[in-house]
This record gives structure tokens, sequence and C-alpha cells, in this order.
């Protein structure tokens, strides 16, 4: 599982790790955190599109938390949605960004990530997915 703030976070970051781990037979899934509504160079539609294309390039799954561009919170709710993708997939990997950076969206899903990554093992946390209990 590979988390980036923005949808092309993840190629940029680590597209080529996805990749050649999908070649092998792994199974992956990229977490956009946002939809980069507030991106300089595109609309909404076109970053979602080439999200969507980028992910049947690479061969995984794409998922979108839907928390606003800008406006990322580490809060118990931002987490919990996290958990429940977390619990879903089960990864036995997470690539999420680095928590020394310049944008802030990419320092908060830092924090994001590593709460969630946590909190995924507690199982007092309850969390469902298509109503059913994980």
């Amino acid at each position: 599982m590979a988390i980036g703030a923005h949808p092309d976070d993840v190629e940029l970051c680590c597209g080529g790790t996805i990749a050649k781990l999908v070649r092998k037979g792994l199974r992956a899934v990229i977490v956009d955190v946002t939809q980069g509504e507030l991106g300089t160079r595109g609309t909404r539609e076109i970053r979602l599109r080439e999200a969507a294309n980028a992910a049947a390039i690479l061969g995984c799954t794409r998922e979108n938390l839907l928390l606003p561009d800008g406006g990322i919170e580490v809060n118990h709710a931002n987490v919990a949605k996290l958990i429940s993708l977390i619990r879903k997939y089960r990864p036995k990997m997470l690539l999420i960004p680095h928590w020394s950076e310049r944008h802030p969206d990419h320092v908060h899903t830092h924090h994001l990530a590593k709460e969630a990554w946590f909190y995924s093992g507690l199982r007092k946390i309850a969390t469902k997915n298509q109503g059913r209990a994980q």
C-alpha cells in the first residue's frame, strides 16, 4: 500500500517500485488522500482520470479518502478512514511520505498514515467495511 496526499504523488515518488512489485506477482493499492483539486496543473477531473490511467498502467488498484486538498487534518475521523483501508487490504508494506517536507499536505499525510498504521492493529478500535466489522 502506497499512500500519497494527491493523485500523482505516489507515481512520482515510488511508481517504479510499485511496478516492480506488481511484476513480481504482488498486489498493490494506491491511496490518495485528496483529489488534488487545488493543483495548479489541471482540474480535479483531469487528475482523477490520469490517476485511474496510472493505476491501470501500474497494475494496481486505487482508493481515495476524499479529504480536502490543502486541508488534510490528523483527527479521529480521518485516521479511522485510513484504518479501514489498511484493514481492508492488510498490506505487508506501507509506503508513505516523509515527515519532513516543504508541502504541508505531504507532512500531514505522513502523520495520518503513521497513526492509522499503528491504530489499525488495535482490536478495540472498531471499523467497518461495506457494513461488516473488520
